[in-house]
């Protein structure tokens, strides 16, 4: 069963609607319990990074989801869920983030640049890895998210984009992918990595 993690931030059905395309195994969930039925995890997100740390802490999601991971569960962060996995983010204010891996979220910067990021770019794959089979370099995803990675351990670095200044969009090591941009609105690429992640977990 692959869980989509419901903790009150960002659109879930799209989410799971992709996901069945791959596989009927799949189902949103707002009880931590439910890790324990669960091959794999999907979370999801749009929002605050603050906000999103309160809802998963107050719900009870944050020790079972960092056992999950820690124990070789499948898991797969999108956009906010992506950025979660850091340790920490400077939007507005300090939070601590789950700590998997090591960087800190800041902000875009510069007087030209737009801000949002937002709408589709061209992604470079760095590494090769299971959950980006039948990619290509260069594919089109869509993007939209004010703050960035800045990452201190570059072994997790699997694609990056150019917006301002050249970071990390997808991250991944062993059971983890996560991606800045959202696959299950990037049409055919994002489509592929999410139904690899689906062949992989299941």
């Amino acid at each position: 069963m692959i869980t989509v993690i419901d903790y009150g931030m960002g659109n879930l059905r799209s989410v799971t609607k992709a996901v069945e395309k791959f596989t009927a195994q799949v189902a949103v969930s707002d009880d931590p319990a439910s890790i324990e039925k669960s091959d794999a995890l999907i979370m999801p997100g749009d929002g605050a990074f603050g906000m999103a740390m309160e809802n998963l802490t107050g719900r009870g999601w944050i020790e079972p989801i960092q056992e999950f991971i820690l124990n070789g569960g499948h898991f797969f962060g999108i956009c906010l869920g992506f950025q979660l996995l850091f340790s920490s983010s400077e939007e507005f204010g300090y939070h601590r983030g789950f700590g998997i891996i090591p960087g800190t979220v800041v902000r875009f910067t510069g007087g030209d640049l737009k801000v949002p990021h937002m709408g589709w770019n061209t992604v470079a794959i760095r590494s090769e890895c299971d959950y980006l089979k039948g990619i290509s370099s260069h594919s089109y995803f869509y993007f939209i998210h004010s703050y960035y990675p800045e990452i201190d351990d570059r072994s997790w670095i699997k694609g990056e984009v150019e917006y301002g200044k050249t970071f990390p969009c997808i991250v991944g090591k062993g059971n983890i992918i996560a991606t800045q941009f959202h696959p299950e609105k990037s049409h055919a690429a994002g489509l592929k990595i999410i139904e690899n992640f689906v062949g992989i977990a299941c």
